[in-house]
C-alpha cells in the first residue's frame, strides 16, 4: 500500500523574475534601507541591489495591483512589507480591487474599482476604515497624501483632480478648477509640495501646477505623451512618461536632466516578459539554465545560480513551447502559427525553421538518445523529425481526436506517450508513429520523463470526485519520488510519486496569481521552475529534500504559510483512528434554530395587522405577582468543555441554558447573569477572576463580558459571529479576548473587549474548532485546536496569519494550553495523548488517558488533565511523570454532597484549580469538588444529555420528580438544601410522571408505550403495563383517592386504569392526533384532553365515553388541575406570532389566580387567570434557552418549577406576591403595540413628527411653473438685424441708475452680516448660553449663529451644506465652546448629500470633526456625554437609529435601531458616559453602552395603576438615577432606573416640549405650551425632585405661548419659542428681554427696501409685516394683518407702503402713523407683486389670476381700478416699471416676459421697441438680458427671484436650491460666471438691494429667515 501522506520534502521560493508594469503605475519604491520594493503576481518582493537578494511576502491570494513603499520606518526582514500589504489585502475585500494605496504614517488610503470608485482611509495598524466616500464617477488613477498638510489628500483621474480633506469620518472633496489656465483633461499622476502646491502629470505630457484648488500654471510638453509616474523627494521631482524617458526636476520644477531608457542596454536584471501569455519553458540537460519563451515573441535564457538574464532573442512569432536537445546544443521552439524553429543555444543563431502545420505547436520533446524530435500540435497530431537529417520529417502519429497537451519518450527512445485535450492517453511506436494498441507490450516500458497528467502513476493529482481538467503541467522527480504539479489556480503542489489513488495528499505553495502554465525540475533536481501565464513571471523554487528538512526547521518560516496537508482526502480511512462517539456527536451539533430571538420584532411587525383587528377589545391585564429565578439544577457538560471556574471570592462560575451561574458553595445559593437570550456555549474567566466572558447561540451571536460580583455586563461584543460562539479566551493581561464562531469558516476574532473593538479577524478552519488560547507571553499570538486541526496564529493589522502545526497526520485536538515559555504548547487529543509542541513543531506525545483528553489546566509547576475515562491526573511540568490520579467514584463521595453520582468514572469535560481543590465538571451534568487528599463533594447536578419533559410536584411536600430521555427518574428536594434525593435508571427514556394524591406512588410514562408505578420514596416498581406502541405523553391520577389513572399516548388514545385492581377499565377514542395534555375535574369523573392538532375533547371516566360540552359550560366546571393550553379561559396565552411558536405547557396555581406557561422560545410567562380575550398582557422571564417543556406550581404556590427540553435544566422560581414590587425585567412582550393608548395628540407634535425635511440638492419648484425654461428656449431671430453702421441713436441704458454722479463700482463679493430668524417651530433644545452667559448660540436654515449679547453682533458657522436640525453644547470644562450640530441629508451612502454632524468651536468657528452618518433623512438629536468625548445622535431614518461616536476620531462606537416610531430627543445622563435615555412617540427607553453594544430597557409602567405610555417629548435628570420625561399631555413622569415611580400631573397645561437640567445646582427648567394666566406660564423652574416650581410669564402678547427650548445660566433663563423668538427671563424679577425675533411661519414672500434708509420690510405667511433696522440689528416694529401677506413695496418717497395679501386684498399704509390709507379687494387669489410707479401716480397689482390691475393713487383712497392687462399666459411673478412710468414688464409662470403700456394695459410686442425702454428697477428672472442667471441643473428647480443693483452693474438671484448668486448685469450669455453664497434652506422667495447698494437682503421660504449680506465693492 503506497504511503498516503503528503511528501516530507518541501519547496522554498528562492527568486522571482519579473515586474508588473503593463497595467499598473507607481508601484516601485525604495525602502529606508535602500532596498527596492515592487510586486509581481501575488508576491511582494524586496530586492537588495547590493547583495542581489530577494525576500518575499506571500500573504496575498490574488494579483496585487498596487503597492506603496513606506519610507520612514524599517521593519525587519519580511515584515517590512507584511504590515501594509496585509492592510491593502483587507482593502481588496472591501473595494473589489484596490487600484492605489498610499501611506502616511498611521493612515493608508485606497481607491476601489467599484462603480463609485470608493476612496477608503484606513488605520492600517488596526485594519479599520476611518472614512469612506464615493471618489468620482470615472476612473481614478492616482491618489496621494499631502505630506505637508495634515489630513489632506489629492486624487486625480479621468478629466478631474480633487482635493480632499479628512475631518472626523468625512472625506470632503473640492474639485480642482482648471479655469482658463489649462484644458480640462485626464490627470494620470501627482505629487504634493509645500505651501499647498500640487504638481500633476497629464495625459498630453504637460505638467499642471496647482495652488490650493486652482490651476496656477502648466509646464508645457514635459514629456512627449502621457506622464505615468511622478515622485517627490527632498531634492526635487522625477517624472516618467510613455515616451520612455525619466526626467529629473528641481523643487521649482525647472528641468535638471533627462534619462532615456530606450537607449540603455538591459537595466535591472529582474526584467521579465511583458505582454501576452507565457507558456514555453525548457531546462538545460546539464547546466543550471532555464529557457522561457512567450507571446511577446522573445526567448530568454536565465541563469539559476546568478539569478540573472544571460541572453535574449526576439523571434517572428509568439512562442508556445520549448525543448533542449539531450546534448544541450539545440533549443527547439514551437510557435503559435504552427511552425517550429531550432536555435543553437550557444549564440542563438537559427538552425532550421519548419512550418508543416496550421495550428499552434503546444509541446515538443527530444528523444533521450537525441536522434528525434517529436512535435505535437493543435492539429491533433504529432510529427517526428530526424535531428541528424537536418530535421527531416520521418513519421507522423495520428490517433488523437483532439489537440495534443503532453508527451513523454520512453528511456530506450522506442515509444512515445501522448495526452490530448479530450483526456485520452495514447501510445505510439517510434519513429514510425504507428499506434500501439496491445497494452501488454507496454508493461515493461520505462519512461524517460513523466510530464503527462494522465496515467495510473499520477491518478492522485486529481481530486476525488471531479473530472475537471485544470492541471496544466506535471513533472516527476524519480530520485526523490516526488511529483510537482501546476494548475489553473496558481498553486504549485508537491505529491508523492507514484500516486495511484485519486485525491492524494499534498503540500501546496502560493505565489502565482493566475494559471501556472508550466513546471519543470532542473537537471539536477535542485530547483523547480514554474512560469505563470498571465502574470508573466518565472518563479524559482529551491527543493529541500526529506533529510535536510529536519535541519532546515529553524530557517523556514517562509513555506509554512502555504503548507497544506490537504483536508479533502479521507476516502481511505485506514490510517485514521476510530472517532470517539462523544466527539462525533459533538462535531455534528450545529445549534441552528428555526427562529432566533432576534427575529421576533420582525415577526411581530408582520403580525401587527392580525393584532389590530382584536385591538379594540380590552386586553387582559398582567398578573400582580411575579417570580424570580431561585435555583437551577444543571450544568452544561455534554457538549461544552472547560467552562467551570473559581472566582476571586471562591464562588464557582459556570453556565447552563441561557444563564451564567455564580454558585456559593458555603451557602448553597446561586446568583444569575441573565443578559443572554439563548444557549450559552462557552465561558472564559479573566485572569483576575472577577470578570467572565460568555458566548451564545444566535443569528448575530453576542459575547457578554460581565462582573461576577455585580452581575452587570461590562461589554457586549456583537456583529461578527454568525450562528454562535463556541470558544473564548482572555489574554494574560486581560485586555484582549479571542473568540471563535460557529459559522462555516469558524471565524476567529481578536477583540479589545473594553472598547468593544474588533482588532483582527480571520477564517479559522472548515472543521469545528474546540478551543482558542492566547499566548500569555505574547498577546499577538494565539493557537486554535479542533477537528483535525492545530494552528498557530499571529496578528497582522486587521487580520491573522495562521500556520498549521507540523505533525504527520493531524489528529483531532480537544484542549490546549500554553506552557512555561512562549513557545511551549500542550494539547490533548481525541485518542488520549498529550502532544507537546515547540513553536509549531511536534516534539513528542505522551499517553495520558484512555479515550479523549477533554480538559487540561496549567499550574505554576505542572498540569492537571481530565478525560473521558473519568480520571483526574496531576502531572509535572514536562509531562514526564504523572504525580497523582483521582478516580471519580461513588465510593469516595463525601457526606456533604448535594446529590448522587449516577455512575463511576463519568467523562470529565472541565477541570479547574483553586482554593486547595480541583473543580471537575462531567458530561453527566455534575459539578464535583475534589479535595487534594481524595474525598469528592458533589455540588450541583442536573440531567444528562437528552430532553427533559416529565415534571411533577409532590402533593404536600417541597419535592418534585423529573423524568428525561436520559433514561433516569429523579427526585429533587426543593427546600433550601437543593439536592437530588434519589435517582433510578429506567430501561427507556420517559416523557411524563405524576404523584398520586397521597404522594406515596409515582407514575412514569415511558417512550416505548409502557408505563410504571413506583414507590415514591424508594423508587421501586409497584406495577407496570405495556399496552401501546407509541410514546406515553401524559399521565394523571384522578383527584381525591386517586382511584383511576389516565394514561395518554402518542397514538391518540387515553387509557383509564383502576389503580387498586391494576386493570384497564376504559379507553377514550375519537382523537385524531397525538395527545398533549390531560386534566381531571375535581370529582374525578371528567377528563379534558388537548391534542397536537389543537383540538379539545372531553371524556367521562371510567369508560371513556366522549362528551360534547359547550364552551360556556367548560368554564363552570371545577377542574382539579389546569395544565391545558386550549379553551376560551386560556385564549389569551397564545402570542401574536403563534405560527412559529407553540405554547408547550401551562399550569394554574392552586389559588386559581395565576397561570404559568412555557413555550418554544424558552419564555416562562405569567398570566392573570382566566385569560380571556386574545393576546393578554403578561410578565415574561428568559432563562431557558430552547423549549420550556413543562411548568408546575408547588402545592403551596410558593415555587414555580420549570424544565427546559434541550437544556436539561430544572429551574426553581420563587413566587413573589403582589406586595413585593419586584424590579425585574418583566415587561410584557406585546407592550410595544399597545393599541388602546394613542399616546395623546397635539398639533405641534404632529407637525414635528410628520414633517418631511427636503434636501436642498433635491428641491423642486416652489411655484407651479409651466413651459420651457429660459435657457432651453430657442430664440427666434428678430426681423431686422441692425445694419452694421447704425445711424440710430445709441441704445439707451437698460436701467435707470440712481447714483449717476459717483463713479459706478461693481460689487465683488457678499459677506453675511446679519440673520433675522430662529428655527423654533419644528426643532427643540437648540438655544444655549456660551461663555458664562455673554453669548448665546442658536441656528436657523443651515447657519449656526453666535450672538454676543452686549454688542448684538452675530458671527456665523457656515460649513453645513443643508439645514441644521439640532444643536447641543459640550458642558465638560475640557471642551469649552464645543458645539455639535446635525443636519438633514439624503440617503446614508456617506456621500456629500448624506446627513452629517459637525462638531465645531463656537468662538473660532473652526470645524473639529465631521461625522457622516447612516441616519438617512437627517439627524434629529445630538448630545455629548459627561466626559465630553462621546456624542450621541438619533436619525430620522425609518429605524430611528441611535448612534454613539467618538467624535474626535470620527469613529462610530455603537449603533442600534432605536424605535419603530419617531424619537424626538436622546440625552446622556449628565454624570455618565454609558447611560442615556431616548424619548419619542409612545416611547421611552433607558440605554446602556457596554463596549460597543447598546442595551436598552423599555420604561416599565406597571408599577403605577392605570399609567399608560404617552408620547414623550423631553427628558431631564436628577440625582440617584432619577429621570424625568415630559409628555404630550403636560404631565412629567419620574423614573427610577427604568421603573415609573411617580407622575407630576399637569406640570404644564399643554405638551412639555423641553426640559433642561442645570448641572451646578440640579434645578430643572421646563417649557411647554400654555395660555399665559395669573398663576402659570409656559416656563417653569423646579427643584431637583420636581416637587415645587415657580412659573414665569413670557410677555410676548401671544394667546398661547409655546416654549421649544430652554437653557439656564447664572440668574437668567434663555427661552426659544415656537414663534421664533428668543427671550431672556430674569429669575429674580421675571423680566423678559426679547433677544431675537423672526417670522414664525413662512415663506416670507414680501420684501421691500426703503428708498433712502437702511431699513426694510418683510411680509410673510404668518400674517405679520415687520420692519427691520440693519444698523441697529433689530426689529423696529411689527403689524399684525390678520391674513397671510404675499408682497410689500415702498413708494418712491418712502412715505407709503403697499401690501398684497394672500386673499386677494391689498392695503396701503402710511409709514409715519402706520394707519391704513386705503384698502381694496378686486381679486380672489393671492397678490404676487405690487409696485408704485416711479412717478408715484400709479399702483400696479399683479395676482395669480393672470392679471395686473392699475390704480391711480391721485384719485384718493377709494382705489378704483382704472385698467388691467389681459392675455397674460400664466400667473404674475414679478413686475417692474420703466423709468418714465409708461411701461411695465411682467414675468410670468410660463417662463415668458411681457411688456405692457401704462395705464392703457396694451401689450407691446415689437422687440426693437422693448429694447429701447429704460427700466426703473429690474426684478425679473426672465428676459434676454438675464438668460445667464439660469444654471444647467435647474431641471426640477428654478431661479425664483432676482434684483439688479442700483448701479445697474450687478444682479443677485435666489433659487430653489437656497443659493444666493451674484452675476454681472446684463448677462445675455448662457451659464454666466458667478459667485454663490450658501446659508438659506431650499427656496429663496425674494432678494433686494438696499439703497446705495450697501446691502443685499434675501428672504427664505422654508427657513422663515432674513439674511442681510454686506456688499463688497470693487476698488476704484
Amino acid at each position: 500500500m503506497a504511503d498516503r501522506t503528503a511528501p516530507n520534502c518541501h519547496l522554498r521560493l528562492e527568486w522571482v523574475y519579473g515586474y508588473r508594469g503593463h497595467q499598473c503605475r507607481n508601484n516601485l519604491y525604495y525602502t529606508a534601507a535602500k532596498e527596492i520594493v515592487y510586486f509581481v503576481a501575488g508576491v511582494g518582493v524586496v530586492y537588495n541591489t547590493r547583495e542581489h537578494k530577494q525576500k518575499f511576502y506571500l500573504g496575498h491570494n490574488d494579483d496585487i495591483i498596487s503597492a506603496r513603499g513606506w519610507t520612514t520606518v524599517l521593519f525587519c526582514s519580511v515584515a517590512i512589507i507584511s504590515p501594509f500589504i496585509v492592510v491593502d489585502h483587507a482593502a481588496v475585500e472591501v473595494a473589489k480591487f484596490v487600484t492605489h494605496a498610499f501611506l502616511s504614517l498611521q493612515c493608508l488610503v485606497s481607491v476601489g474599482l467599484d462603480s463609485k470608485n470608493t476612496i477608503c482611509v484606513w488605520d492600517w495598524r488596526r485594519g479599520k476604515v476611518l472614512a469612506a466616500a464615493p471618489g468620482h464617477t470615472d476612473r481614478i488613477f492616482d491618489i496621494s497624501w499631502d505630506l505637508y498638510q495634515p489630513s489632506k489628500l489629492v486624487s486625480c483621474g479621468v478629466k478631474h483632480i480633487k482635493f480632499w480633506s479628512l475631518c472626523g469620518n468625512a472625506l470632503t472633496p473640492k474639485r480642482g478648477v482648471f479655469g482658463k489656465t489649462g484644458d480640462l483633461q485626464t490627470i494620470l499622476c501627482l505629487a504634493c509640495a509645500k505651501d499647498e502646491v500640487t504638481y500633476s502629470g497629464a495625459l498630453n505630457g504637460d505638467i499642471y501646477v496647482w495652488k490650493g484648488i486652482n490651476l496656477m500654471r502648466t509646464v508645457q510638453g514635459a514629456h512627449g505623451s502621457g506622464i505615468f509616474s511622478m515622485n517627490a523627494c527632498e531634492e526635487g521631482f522625477a517624472t516618467g512618461g510613455r515616451d520612455g524617458c525619466v526626467r529629473l526636476w528641481d523643487l521649482n520644477f525647472k528641468p535638471i536632466t533627462v534619462i532615456d531608457l530606450r537607449e540603455t542596454d538591459q537595466g535591472y536584471k529582474g526584467n521579465g516578459h511583458c505582454e501576452g501569455e507565457l507558456w514555453a519553458l525548457a531546462l538545460h540537460p546539464t547546466k543550471p539554465l532555464a529557457m522561457t519563451g512567450s507571446d511577446d515573441r522573445s526567448v530568454r535564457i536565465w541563469s539559476l545560480i546568478d539569478h540573472a538574464l544571460i541572453a535574449r532573442c526576439n523571434m517572428e512569432e509568439p512562442i508556445r513551447c520549448a525543448a533542449v536537445s539531450t546534448d544541450g546544443i539545440h533549443l527547439a521552439l514551437g510557435m503559435k502559427d504552427g511552425s517550429f524553429t531550432v536555435l543553437r543555444v550557444r549564440d542563438m543563431t537559427e538552425v532550421v525553421h519548419i512550418k508543416d502545420r496550421k495550428e499552434a505547436i503546444h509541446e515538443l520533446k527530444y528523444s533521450p538518445d537525441g536522434a528525434h524530435l517529436a512535435v505535437g500540435s493543435n492539429d491533433n497530431s504529432v510529427d517526428i523529425y530526424g535531428v541528424v537529417q537536418r530535421y527531416k520529417k520521418v513519421g507522423e502519429c495520428i490517433g488523437s481526436s483532439s489537440f495534443i497537451t503532453h508527451m513523454d519518450w520512453s528511456t530506450d527512445s522506442k515509444y512515445l506517450q501522448t495526452n490530448d485535450g479530450s483526456g485520452r492517453r495514447l501510445f505510439y511506436r517510434m519513429p514510425s508513429g504507428k499506434e500501439v494498441t496491445n497494452r501488454e507490450e507496454l508493461k515493461l516500458v520505462q519512461w524517460a520523463s513523466w510530464t503527462c497528467v494522465l496515467g495510473p502513476e499520477v491518478n492522485g493529482i486529481w481530486p476525488k470526485y471531479s473530472d475537471i481538467n485544470d492541471i496544466n503541467s506535471v513533472d516527476a522527480n524519480y530520485n526523490n519520488q516526488v511529483l510537482v504539479t501546476a494548475d489553473d489556480y496558481g498553486l504549485v503542489k508537491l505529491l508523492r510519486y507514484p500516486c495511484v489513488k485519486k485525491g492524494a495528499k499534498f503540500k501546496k505553495y502560493l505565489g502565482h496569481s493566475a494559471h501556472i502554465t508550466n513546471a519543470r525540475w532542473s537537471h539536477d533536481y535542485q530547483w523547480v521552475i514554474t512560469i505563470g501565464g498571465a502574470d508573466h513571471s518565472v518563479f524559482q523554487w529551491k527543493f529541500v529534500p526529506e533529510r535536510k528538512s529536519k535541519e532546515a526547521l529553524h530557517i523556514a518560516p517562509q513555506e509554512t504559510l502555504a503548507d497544506s496537508n490537504s483536508e479533502e482526502s479521507d476516502s481511505d480511512q485506514s490510517d485514521v483512528p476510530e472517532m470517539d462517539s462523544e466527539i462525533e456527536q459533538e462535531t455534528q451539533l450545529t445549534y441552528r434554530r428555526q427562529v432566533y430571538k432576534e427575529d421576533l420584532p420582525q415577526l411581530k411587525e408582520q403580525c401587527k395587522e392580525k393584532h389590530r383587528a382584536t385591538a379594540m377589545k380590552k386586553r387582559e391585564q398582567a398578573p400582580g405577582s411575579g417570580v424570580k429565578l431561585h435555583f437551577i439544577h444543571g450544568y452544561r457538560g455534554y457538549d461544552c468543555r472547560s467552562n467551570l471556574f473559581y472566582t476571586q471570592t471562591g464562588e464557582i462560575v459556570y453556565h447552563v441554558a441561557a444563564v451564567g451561574v455564580v454558585y456559593n458553595r458555603q451557602q448553597n445559593t446561586q446568583r444569575f447573569y441573565m443578559g443572554h437570550d439563548d444557549d450559552i456555549l462557552c465561558l472564559a474567566i479573566h485572569p483576575l477572576k472577577d470578570f467572565v466572558a460568555t458566548g451564545q447561540v444566535g443569528r448575530d451571536s453576542s459575547i457578554h463580558i460581565w462582573d461576577t460580583e455585580t452581575l452587570k455586563p461590562m461589554s457586549v461584543l456583537k456583529g461578527f459571529h454568525q450562528l454562535g460562539v463556541c470558544a473564548l479566551d482572555f489574554s494574560a493581561d486581560g485586555k484582549r479576548l479571542a473568540s471563535v464562531g460557529l459559522d462555516d469558516n469558524h471565524t476567529i476574532v481578536l477583540w479589545d473587549w473594553r472598547k468593544g473593538e474588533k482588532l483582527s479577524a480571520m477564517r479559522g478552519s472548515k472543521d469545528k474548532i474546540f478551543v482558542v488560547k492566547i499566548n500569555p507571553y505574547l498577546p499577538d499570538k494565539l493557537i486554535t485546536a479542533g477537528v483535525k486541526h492545530m494552528k498557530f496564529w499571529h496578528k497582522a493589522g486587521g487580520g491573522l496569519i495562521g500556520r498549521k502545526g507540523n505533525m504527520g497526520k493531524t489528529e483531532t485536538m480537544m484542549c490546549a494550553v500554553y506552557g512555561w515559555s512562549e513557545e511551549m504548547v500542550f494539547s490533548g487529543t481525541c485518542t488520549g495523548d498529550i502532544c507537546i509542541w515547540r513553536d509549531m513543531f511536534l516534539m513528542k506525545t505522551v499517553k495520558a488517558h484512555d479515550g479523549p483528553v477533554f480538559s487540561m489546566h496549567a499550574l505554576e509547576k505542572g498540569f492537571v488533565t481530565g478525560g473521558k475515562d473519568g480520571i483526574v491526573a496531576l502531572w509535572d511540568d514536562t509531562f514526564e511523570r504523572c504525580l497523582k490520579t483521582y478516580a471519580i467514584k461513588r465510593a469516595v463521595l463525601a457526606p456533604g454532597s448535594k446529590g448522587l453520582l449516577l455512575e463511576d468514572n463519568p467523562s470529565i469535560r472541565a477541570i479547574s484549580l483553586g482554593h486547595g481543590h480541583i473543580l471537575v465538571g462531567t458530561k453527566n451534568g455534575e459539578i464535583l469538588e475534589v479535595d487534594k487528599s481524595g474525598p469528592i463533594t458533589l455540588l450541583v447536578q442536573g440531567h444528562m444529555e437528552g430532553e427533559v419533559w416529565g415534571l411533577a410536584t409532590h402533593p404536600h411536600l417541597p419535592l418534585c420528580a423529573t423524568v428525561s430521555d436520559d433514561k433516569t427518574l429523579r427526585i429533587w428536594d426543593l427546600s433550601p438544601s437543593h439536592c437530588m434525593l434519589a435517582v433510578r435508571k429506567l430501561r427507556k427514556g420517559g416523557r411524563c410522571c405524576c404523584f398520586s394524591p397521597d404522594g406515596k406512588a409515582l407514575a412514569v410514562g415511558l417512550n416505548d408505550g409502557s408505563f410504571l408505578i413506583v414507590n415514591a420514596d424508594t423508587l421501586e416498581d409497584l406495577v407496570s403495563f405495556h399496552h401501546r406502541k407509541d410514546i406515553i405523553s401524559d399521565i394523571r391520577f384522578s383527584p381525591g383517592a386517586g382511584k383511576y389513572l389516565a394514561v395518554a399516548s402518542g397514538d391518540s388514545f387515553v387509557d383509564i386504569y383502576n389503580v387498586m385492581s391494576s386493570k384497564r377499565v376504559g379507553v377514550c377514542k375519537g382523537c385524531l392526533n397525538y395527545i398533549t395534555h390531560l386534566d381531571w375535574d375535581k370529582r374525578g369523573k371528567l377528563l379534558q384532553v388537548n391534542t397536537g392538532a389543537k383540538e379539545q375533547f372531553f371524556f367521562e371516566a371510567p369508560r371513556g365515553k366522549r362528551q360534547t360540552i359547550p364552551a360556556t359550560e367548560v368554564e363552570k366546571i371545577d377542574w382539579s388541575t389546569w395544565t391545558c393550553v386550549l379553551g376560551t379561559s386560556v385564549e389569551g396565552i397564545w402570542p401574536v406570532i403563534s405560527e412559529v411558536t407553540e405554547v408547550t405547557a401551562a399550569c394554574l396555581s392552586n389559588d386559581r389566580k395565576v397561570l404559568a406557561t412555557g413555550d418554544d422560545l424558552g419564555y416562562v410567562k405569567l398570566f392573570r387567570y382566566p385569560v380571556k380575550g386574545k393576546y393578554a398582557k403578561f410578565k415574561r422571564y428568559v432563562a431557558h434557552s430552547t423549549h420550556v417543556t413543562n411548568v408546575r406550581w408547588t402545592h403551596d404556590d410558593s415555587l414555580l418549577v420549570s424544565v427546559g427540553g434541550g437544556d436539561t435544566c430544572l429551574m426553581i422560581w420563587a413566587h413573589e406576591a403582589e406586595g413585593h414590587r419586584e424590579f425585574k425585567q418583566c415587561d410584557s412582550e406585546e407592550s410595544d403595540i399597545e393599541s388602546e393608548d394613542d399616546g395623546g395628540y397635539d398639533s405641534d407634535v404632529t407637525r414635528e413628527n410628520e414633517i418631511n425635511y427636503t434636501i436642498k440638492a433635491l428641491s423642486t419648484n416652489m411655484r407651479p411653473m409651466t413651459g420651457v425654461k429660459p435657457h432651453l428656449q430657442l430664440k427666434e431671430p428678430s426681423v431686422d438685424e441692425r445694419p452694421p453702421v447704425s445711424r440710430a441713436l445709441p441704445q439707451p441704458e437698460k436701467l435707470q441708475t440712481n447714483n449717476v454722479g459717483k463713479k459706478k463700482r461693481p460689487i465683488e463679493d457678499l459677506v453675511l452680516e446679519l440673520v433675522f430668524g430662529y428655527r423654533g417651530n419644528d426643532c427643540r433644545n437648540n438655544v444655549h448660553y456660551l461663555n458664562e452667559g455673554s453669548d448665546i448660540i442658536y441656528h436657523t436654515a443651515s447657519v449656526g449663529i453666535v450672538l454676543n449679547l452686549t454688542t448684538s453682533c452675530q458671527s456665523f458657522y457656515v460649513e453645513h451644506s443643508d439645514d441644521i436640525l439640532c444643536l447641543t453644547i459640550n458642558q465638560h470644562p475640557k471642551f469649552p465652546n464645543v458645539v455639535a450640530t446635525g443636519q438633514v441629508g439624503d440617503t446614508g451612502d456617506m456621500s456629500a448629500t448624506s446627513p452629517s454632524i459637525h462638531v465645531w468651536d463656537a468662538m473660532t468657528k473652526q470645524t473639529l470633526s465631521v461625522l457622516r452618518c447612516f441616519h438617512s433623512g437627517g439627524v434629529c438629536s445630538v448630545s455629548f456625554s459627561a466626559t465630553g468625548k462621546l456624542l450621541l445622535s438619533v436619525g430620522l431614518d425609518p429605524e430611528h437609529t441611535v448612534t454613539i461616536w467618538k467624535w474626535q476620531e470620527g469613529a462610530k462606537v455603537a449603533s442600534r435601531i432605536g424605535h419603530t416610531q419617531r424619537i424626538f430627543v436622546a440625552e446622556f445622563r449628565p454624570d455618565s458616559d454609558t447611560h442615556f435615555v431616548s424619548v419619542g412617540i409612545k416611547h421611552v427607553r433607558f440605554w446602556t453602552l457596554a463596549g460597543r453594544a447598546l442595551l436598552s430597557k423599555k420604561g416599565v409602567l406597571s408599577s403605577i395603576e392605570d399609567a399608560r405610555m404617552q408620547t414623550m417629548l423631553s427628558v431631564a435628570f436628577g440625582a440617584n438615577n432619577l429621570t424625568f420625561t415630559g409628555t404630550i399631555s403636560g404631565d412629567v413622569c419620574v423614573w427610577k432606573e427604568h421603573i415609573l415611580v411617580r407622575i407630576v400631573a399637569k406640570a404644564h397645561t399643554g405638551p412639555v416640549f423641553t426640559m433642561y437640567t442645570t448641572l451646578r445646582d440640579g434645578l430643572i427648567v421646563t417649557g411647554g405650551k400654555e395660555r399665559p394666566s395669573k398663576e402659570g406660564g409656559a416656563l417653569k423652574l423646579w427643584d431637583q425632585e420636581l416637587k415645587r416650581c415657580r412659573a414665569f410669564r413670557l410677555e410676548t402678547g401671544q394667546i398661547i405661548d409655546c416654549v421649544r427650548s430652554v437653557c439656564r445660566g447664572k440668574g437668567k433663563i434663555l427661552v426659544g419659542t415656537r414663534n421664533a423668538e428668543i427671550i431672556e427671563v430674569g429669575e429674580k424679577n421675571a423680566a423678559c428681554n426679547i433677544l431675537v425675533n423672526g417670522h414664525m411661519d413662512g415663506p416670507i414672500w414680501g420684501l421691500g427696501t426703503h428708498p433712502s434708509r437702511d431699513v426694510f420690510l418683510s411680509a410673510a405667511e404668518d400674517g405679520t409685516v415687520r420692519l427691520w433696522d440693519i444698523p441697529e440689528k433689530k426689529m423696529l416694529n411689527k403689524v399684525n394683518l390678520g391674513h397671510p401677506a404675499c408682497t410689500i413695496s415702498y413708494s418712491p418717497e418712502g412715505d407709503m407702503v403697499a401690501i398684497g395679501m394672500k386673499n386677494g386684498e391689498f392695503i396701503i399704509l402710511l409709514v409715519a402713523s402706520l394707519k391704513i390709507w386705503g384698502k381694496k379687494r378686486d381679486r380672489r387669489s393671492p397678490i404676487q407683486d405690487i409696485r408704485f410707479s416711479p412717478s408715484s401716480r400709479y399702483l400696479a397689482v399683479g395676482s395669480t389670476e393672470c392679471a395686473v390691475d392699475f390704480y391711480d393713487l391721485t384719485l384718493g383712497p377709494q382705489l378704483n381700478r382704472i385698467n388691467c392687462c389681459r392675455d397674460i399666459p400664466s400667473f404674475v411673478m414679478q413686475m417692474d416699471f420703466s423709468a418714465d412710468s409708461t411701461y411695465v414688464q411682467i414675468s410670468t409662470g410660463a417662463y415668458k416676459r411681457l411688456v405692457y403700456e401704462v395705464p392703457s394695459g396694451k401689450q407691446v410686442t415689437e422687440q426693437t421697441h422693448i429694447d429701447r425702454i429704460t427700466w426703473a428697477t429690474w426684478t425679473s428672472v426672465l428676459g434676454d438680458e438675464v438668460i445667464g442667471i439660469w444654471s444647467r441643473n435647474t431641471d426640477k428647480a428654478d431661479v425664483t427671484c432676482a434684483c439688479v443693483s442700483h448701479s445697474g452693474l450687478n444682479i443677485v438671484t435666489g433659487d430653489d436650491f437656497g443659493m444666493v448668486k451674484l452675476f454681472d448685469f446684463p448677462c445675455p450669455e448662457k451659464f454666466a460666471k458667478h459667485k454663490r453664497f450658501l446659508g438659506h434652506s431650499s427656496h429663496l422667495t425674494n432678494v433686494r438691494f438696499t439703497n446705495g447698494d450697501r446691502f443685499v437682503v434675501s428672504a427664505g421660504g422654508d427657513d422663515r429667515s432674513l439674511f442681510v449680506w454686506r456688499c463688497v465693492h470693487a476698488p476704484h
